[in-house]
Parts: structure tokens; C-alpha cells; sequence
């Protein structure tokens, strides 16, 4: 593909100044895709099937690959090159679901997308429905270009709970010896390469202790009480990792991290715990082994805890399950893609994030990725999320530079 990336230099090097204003096609597929709600609970169908039914319309056919209740699918279709080949080419990715808005005080119907002030407002405006509908708004141009390589449309389910729907998606195309060469991951970056993210794992902690009245505490295991020494572990080996490194001053947060985020238990305030539930996630940088760390904490919990517990309660116990993990990106400067985005942003900065996509899949996979999209990760997941309408503009003029260096002579 390294072609592809001389031609997008030249095209980065001789364009004029990108344009200004966000076009009337790509407002009108952000917002119809705004307007489906596809919080991750609930299913993606209607949005998947819409993009489907548009691109068979166009004479281009769509694999999906569903969820176990088929109540949710991955949509990969190819817009083949002037020759008619399928195979090489690069791959504009973007997850459909998004993260909910309970509990969130928005001004306007998040699932009813508003343009004001130079900002379109809806929840995924940003992350990363922008993106999508302005690859999807570019369709005619690419279907009038003679590309010399295929273009391939990725679009995923379940990305916000940890990038679950997507190994199905690339498990299919691995089965059918779909090849890309390069994939741009379309999350919200300000339009800027990003070259690194770090991996993330979260595990599910269910501590079963021995009820009795609180009178009686010695007769008991206090399950709250044995996770919350649980959690303080995981604190500490937090600290660890910000104070002793390895770090990466690349990235915005430049060590691994780690933190509970939900936790539940007990019944009453007269009641030793039986059982208590916490959730939490460690994300770590290339090139860290990320099974160690849960190595630690599941030491501390076998070693130090289960037997002081079980002197109380031979049944009592502390259990993990892994909900999610997904594997972190880091991007070589010698790949084509790498050289492609740069070229097509004119940026040579190295950008490097705490949070996770599933470009790190693709590159496990074999398919090199990069990062690139409309909106700030600031807004995401926020009430009230934006994407600017100048952001748009951005990636609009990023699709068309990367479909012109594309473009047989």
C-alpha cells in the first residue's frame, strides 16, 4: 500500500485549504443515524438494516454476523475496485452502539439531533456516528471514482461494554480470506492520527461471605468488608503503576491504571454481608502484560483473604469473571496506513490515548490501524454531546483527499 500513501502525500501536499462547512448529505446520515437509538442494551437492527438495504440499493452486498440472540449485528460491505478486486484495500471502521444517557440532564431529546451554534448535539454525535455518516454521504463519490483498491465499511455492536461485537466481524472476514491492508478507525481524535492506545481488561469480583446478625460479627464473614480490602489491593497496585512506570510520556495519562468503578452488597445495617459485587478494569500500555495484573489480584485474594475467611466459613469464597478485554494498539511509522492518515491530515505529531477502540483488534488480526475522526473525546459519553459542524467539515475533506489519492490515472 505504499502507493496509496506516496499518492496521499501528494494529494496532502497540493490541496487547498479544506473546506468550511459541513455538507447537507453527511448532516442528513448523522442525524438519521442519531435518531436511532442504539444505546448498547437495546439492539442496532434498525440502524444496521437501514446502511444494509442503502448499500444494496447501490449494488453492494453487506455480511452481517449477529449476536448470539440475533438481536444485534456487524455490518462489513465493499466497494470494489475499478477492476473489480475485493481483496487489499483499506477499511473505515465505526462501532454503531452507544453509551446511555440515564441519569444525564440533556436540553434537548438526546435521540432527536439538533444543529446549534455551529454544533450538531445528539447522543453519538460524536462517538461516533459523525464519522459514519460522513463515510456513508461519501458512497456516490466513491461508487463514481475508478479506485484502484477497495474500500470496505466496518460497523461493529457493542464497542462501549468492551469491544465485543467486532472479533465476530473479523473471526468472518479471517474465514473468508478478506485481506485489507490498512484500517482508520474513526473515533472521536479532533481529526488528529492517533498512533497508540492502551489495552483494557474489566473483570466482575463476587465476594460470598456468612450472614449472621451484626451482634454476632465474629460468627460471620463480612463480604463487604473482605472487598473493600479487595479494592484497596487494587488501589495499591494503581500506585504502583503511577509511581515505578513502566511509562510512555506519549500518551495523555502515561502509565497503566487501574480502578473499581461499581460495587453492591449487603441487606441491611444489622446484617453481616453475605455477598458483595464489585466491577473493575486495568488498562495498560503496549507492550505491558496485561494477564499479570489480574495475577496479583487474584493472588492477594487465594493467598491472603479466602483463608482468613474460610476459618470463619469453609464456604466462603472470591470469584472472577472476566467481562471484557480488548488489546491495545500501537501503530508502526513504517506502515502504509500510518503514512496515509499522516499524509492526509498533514500531521506528523505522535498523539498516544488512555482509551481503548478496536483498532487494537484489527492490528491484532494483521490488518495495520490508525485512528482518525470528527469531535473531541471530551464530549463523549457526556449530556449534551457535540460534535462541531467544522469537525465535520475536517473529516469531510479527509474522506475525499483519501478517496482522490485512491483514484487510478
Amino acid at each position: 500500500m505504499s502507493d496509496i500513501a506516496e499518492s496521499a502525500r501528494v494529494v496532502g501536499e497540493s490541496d487547498a485549504a479544506p473546506q468550511s462547512h459541513a455538507r447537507p448529505a453527511s448532516l442528513d446520515w448523522i442525524e438519521r443515524l442519531i435518531a436511532f437509538n442504539t444505546v448498547s442494551r437495546e439492539s442496532n437492527l434498525g440502524l444496521i438494516e437501514t446502511v444494509r438495504d442503502h448499500l444494496s440499493k447501490h449494488g453492494i452486498a453487506s455480511t452481517l454476523t449477529y449476536d448470539a440472540g440475533r438481536n444485534k449485528a456487524n455490518l462489513f460491505a465493499t466497494i470494489a475496485a475499478a477492476h473489480g478486486a475485493q481483496q487489499g484495500g483499506i477499511v473505515l471502521s465505526g462501532h454503531t452502539d452507544v453509551v446511555p444517557v440515564d441519569g444525564q440532564q440533556w436540553d434537548t431529546d438526546p435521540f432527536a439531533p439538533v444543529v446549534r451554534d455551529g454544533k450538531l448535539y445528539g447522543r453519538g454525535s460524536c462517538d461516533m456516528k459523525g464519522f459514519i455518516g460522513v463515510a456513508l454521504s461519501a458512497l456516490p463519490d466513491l461508487l463514481n471514482t475508478r479506485l484502484d483498491k477497495p474500500v470496505h465499511l466496518a460497523l461493529s455492536y457493542d464497542e462501549e461494554i468492551g469491544c465485543v461485537g467486532a472479533p465476530s466481524m473479523i473471526a468472518e472476514l479471517q474465514a473468508r480470506g478478506v485481506h485489507p491492508e490498512g484500517c482508520i478507525v474513526g473515533e472521536p481524535t479532533n481529526m488528529r492520527p492517533i498512533v497508540a492506545h492502551k489495552s483494557i481488561s474489566s473483570y466482575r469480583c463476587c465476594v460470598r461471605g456468612h450472614a449472621v446478625h451484626s451482634s454476632l460479627t465474629p460468627q460471620g464473614v463480612n463480604a463487604i468488608e473482605y472487598a473493600a480490602r479487595l479494592i484497596c489491593q487494587i488501589r495499591d497496585i494503581a500506585d504502583t503503576l503511577k509511581q515505578q512506570g513502566p511509562f510512555d510520556e506519549a500518551f495523555d495519562v502515561p502509565f497503566s491504571t487501574a480502578s473499581t468503578g461499581l460495587i453492591e452488597g449487603g441487606i441491611a445495617v444489622n446484617t453481616v454481608p453475605a455477598r458483595c459485587d464489585f466491577v473493575f478494569e486495568y488498562r495498560t500500555l503496549p507492550g505491558v502484560d496485561a494477564s499479570k495484573i489480574i495475577e496479583r489480584i487474584e493472588t492477594y485474594a487465594r493467598t491472603v483473604l479466602e483463608p482468613e475467611m474460610r476459618k470463619v466459613s469453609p464456604n466462603a469464597s472470591i470469584e472472577f469473571t472476566r467481562r471484557s478485554a480488548s488489546p491495545a494498539l500501537e501503530a508502526s511509522e513504517q506502515d502504509a496506513i500510518t503514512q496515509l492518515v499522516r499524509a492526509l491530515t498533514a500531521n506528523r505529531e505522535t498523539h498516544k490515548v488512555a482509551y481503548g477502540t478496536e483498532a487494537g483488534l484489527f492490528q491484532r488480526a494483521g490488518i495495520p490501524s490508525v485512528i482518525c475522526g470528527p469531535g473531541s473525546i471530551e464530549q463523549a459519553h457526556k449530556p449534551n454531546e457535540f460534535v462541531t459542524l467544522d469537525q465535520i467539515a475536517l473529516c469531510e475533506t479527509f474522506i475525499q483527499k483519501l478517496i482522490r489519492s485512491m483514484t487510478l490515472a
